[in-house]
């Protein structure tokens, strides 16, 4: 098999294999895709390590072997900030390397510094300097043995992008979609789920009962999915005028931000747990 190494601050997975096509989705950097056919000279098929497809431009992809070795055996952290700048130097006057979102990749070369500051490795080889609060553990595996904490932390990372803007197969603080936001919260935790907005037998969701939902269980409407958080609340992508992105709504119909036109249309409730 072929792989290549998402270089740019997000990776965008087309439709088509053309700029002017549908974004599918996003990938962060750091991310290893594998390639599965080169439609034009410009242009790859990937499939990333959660199982979407699209087309992403060369300019996005790193192919050196030796990198890609090289980052298979790093250690790596998370970014967890919604944006930070990589500098050439452990300080704000430092040139700007590269800029990354939540969810782009890194690996932490040397202990901070008195100001916080920690010398990183880029996937193409490079280094700077990131703060290193912006900065947290790169989850590749999780429990259900600690199933609130859990809960928790998948809901609270989905808070964190409230007032994103919304973009259709965004999955960043850029602009997020209703699946991406689900499924990056989860991913953030080390929990793997289906990129769309539906249950797939192939991926841990799988539906339950109204009234067994729990937060950090999954809302699913045609064409739309949201994560319920608790108290009645659930928090979604939306590009509904008056919201236009990330918002927390209501189930209960005597919440002034209660949404008949959703509510009525759910069709099923799923959870991981």
């Amino acid at each position: 098999m072929n792989y290549a190494l998402i270089n740019h601050t997000l990776g965008f997975l087309m439709k088509e294999p053309d700029w002017d096509s549908e974004l599918s989705d996003e990938d962060f950097y750091g991310m290893k895709v594998e390639i599965i056919s080169q439609p034009s000279e410009e242009w790859f098929e990937v499939k990333t390590h959660y199982g979407y497809t699209g087309f992403v431009h060369m300019s996005q992809l790193l192919f050196d072997e030796e990198k890609l070795k090289i980052w298979d055996t790093v250690s790596k952290k998370v970014v967890l900030q919604p944006f930070a700048d990589i500098l050439s130097l452990p300080k704000v006057q430092g040139h700007h390397v590269i800029s990354l979102v939540k969810g782009g990749l890194v690996s932490v070369l040397e202990e901070a510094d008195e100001n916080g500051w920690v010398k990183v490795l880029l996937c193409d080889g490079r280094t700077g300097y990131i703060k290193e609060k912006f900065l947290g553990t790169y989850y590749t595996a999780y429990s259900l043995e600690m199933e609130e904490k859990l809960r928790s932390d998948i809901v609270n990372t989905a808070i964190t992008y409230l007032g994103t803007q919304y973009r259709w197969g965004g999955k960043s603080p850029l602009g997020i979609d209703c699946s991406g936001l689900c499924s990056v919260a989860y991913m953030l935790n080390g929990v793997i789920i289906y990129r769309d907005a539906d249950i797939k037998e192939e991926f841990p969701i799988h539906e339950i009962e109204y009234a067994c939902m729990k937060p950090a269980d999954m809302l699913f409407f045609p064409g739309h999915v949201a994560m319920y958080i608790g108290d009645g609340k659930y928090i979604h992508s939306t590009a509904k005028n008056g919201s236009d992105g990330v918002v927390i709504n209501s189930l209960n119909p005597k919440d002034e931000d209660y949404r008949d036109d959703l509510v009525q249309k759910m069709k099923a409730i799923g959870s991981l747990f």
